[in-house]
């Protein structure tokens, strides 16, 4: 196992940046690596970030201006070479069909539900982590 799995998160509130830190803690599941964030609070810094490499799954939040996540997903997906999965934040249940046009591999909603967010990112760094493997 490797020793750590890099979760980049983008949103332009550092309220919702600390609920997924704070959902996901240091080790989302036990048979994961403990995680460490990357805090992106703007389209370029993201873009920036995946150019370099390293990123295990990327938490993109939805609701952010002015870049969303769903176009931000969209884009990423179009241009990151072996694109990290992307777990969605959207604000309603009904927007799930909007992570699909995304390509997102998951959703979940706002406010962030610890085990359930915990168990989505879990199921992502182990999808990840094994094609990498």
């Amino acid at each position: 196992m490797q020793p750590t799995a890099t979760v980049l998160v983008y949103s332009d509130d550092a309220n919702t940046r600390e609920q997924v830190r704070l959902a996901a803690g240091r080790r989302p599941a036990a048979d994961v690596p403990p995680v460490e964030f990357i805090e992106c609070a703007t389209l370029p810094a993201v873009l920036k970030r995946l150019d370099e490499g390293g990123v295990d799954v990327c938490v993109l939040d939805g609701e952010t201006v002015p870049a969303g996540g769903m176009g931000v997903c969209r884009q990423i997906k179009d241009e990151i070479f072996h694109c990290p999965p992307v777990l969605l934040l959207i604000g309603r249940p009904q927007d799930a069909w909007l992570a699909t046009w995304s390509r997102a591999e998951a959703a979940v909603t706002l406010p962030v539900e610890p085990v359930e967010f915990a168990r989505t990112l879990a199921a992502l760094l182990r999808g990840r982590l094994a094609v990498d493997a």
